[in-house]
């Protein structure tokens, strides 16, 4: 047997008294899934893909609504089916077979006013919607500032309104990232889980997105975002001051995951999207197989990291336990910040100890 199936087989040994779990099914995080409606922003990402093959096979969802635009030349409807035929899915295709049958996906932009949806759709979500997990957002740290405040900040507001006109809604969980106020004034020092002041507010970033010219607007980027390394970053911090101004008594939580990193347990362990390997996931990637030999950095450097399925675990189980919050009287919009910091040294020195091991033949 080698070292790769070793290692899976193991896992999956170890994931016996999680199955046993969720077979039978009464979890108080269960309970407050079950025959829920779900509405999922960024569903065909990274973290959406895995969001939405863990809440199917964990907890008794009635049905998720995909948020999803054409693209390349392909419908909503076959873009669904394309990624569905990863093999993320396919422990969760030999358990329910038919899951697929749950996912519907509904056209649309978070980037547009009213996420892009037709008033059928619209009305349809708001009648039946418990639940909605806000995780669509542009994680390119240059993109122009028009693009990531349209799609962060001002995608933001529009599904924060599609919530309020929610008759059913039980929960909205934002996803935002733990680099929020990760800003140079505050370089060694604990980010907590906190609202912190912002520079300007939403509602006149938007503005100055949706009338200023674009070549105006990219003139002044650097000025605007002074502190934050990144439009990512910056638009992400105002989108959460939204949510503090203008939330009102929406049943909403924010999550704050780290960077991202193949899952570690579940589905099984290593999976990764291939889009995510231009990032961190590519560095332990390309190390591994023997394609990367030099990465200029400071061993001394940290990385804040947490695994897609660590990430997708907390973003459910945030969404019940800030409604037992709620039950307890506390009205304030709790955070929940996921990380563990490691260094690139720990890093080398892991694949110093294990890389032989672990590596593939071809690579050795």
């Amino acid at each position: 047997m080698d070292s790769a199936q070793e290692i899976e087989n193991h896992i999956f040994r170890l994931q016996k008294p999680m199955n046993d779990v969720i077979e039978r099914g009464d979890s108080s995080v269960q309970q407050f899934y079950r025959d829920a409606t779900v509405f999922v922003t960024g569903g065909s990402g990274f973290i959406g893909k895995q969001l939405i093959e863990k809440l199917l096979r964990s907890c008794k969802i009635k049905k998720i609504y995909l948020l999803s635009r054409c693209k390349k030349g392909q419908t909503i409807q076959q873009r669904l089916q394309n990624m569905l035929k990863d093999q993320l899915y396919d422990n969760l295709r030999s358990r329910q077979p038919q899951f697929a049958d749950k996912i519907v996906p509904v056209e649309g932009d978070v980037a547009d006013i009213r996420l892009g949806l037709n008033e059928k759709d619209w009305k349809k979500l708001t009648n039946e919607v418990n639940i909605i997990l806000h995780v669509a957002a542009t994680v390119r740290f240059e993109e122009p500032l028009r693009k990531a405040t349209f799609t962060n900040l001002r995608g933001t507001r529009e599904a924060l309104q599609l919530g309020r006109e929610c008759t059913k809604l039980k929960k909205f969980v934002h996803i935002s990232t733990a680099f929020t106020h990760a800003t140079k004034s505050r370089i060694d020092q604990e980010v907590l889980e906190q609202f912190y002041p912002c520079p300007i507010p939403p509602d006149t970033m938007i503005a100055l997105a949706e009338n200023v010219d674009e070549d105006r607007l990219n003139a002044i980027t650097k000025d605007l975002i002074e502190g934050w390394p990144n439009t990512y970053t910056f638009t992400k911090s105002l989108a959460e001051e939204f949510i503090k101004t203008s939330a009102g008594d929406l049943p909403v939580c924010i999550v704050r995951p780290p960077i991202v990193l193949p899952a570690f347990y579940e589905p099984g362990p290593g999976w990764l999207d291939v889009t995510t390997l231009a990032g961190p996931s590519g560095i332990y990637l390309g190390g591994g197989l023997g394609v990367i030999h030099l990465y200029c950095t400071s061993e001394n450097s940290t990385m804040a990291i947490a695994p897609v399925d660590y990430v997708n675990n907390a973003i459910i189980a945030a969404g019940w336990d800030s409604e037992l919050r709620r039950k307890e009287g506390k009205t304030d919009v709790p955070i929940y910040t996921l990380t563990k910091n490691i260094t690139f040294g720990d890093i080398v020195r892991s694949m110093e100890k294990n890389g032989d091991r672990y590596r593939p033949p071809a690579a050795i």
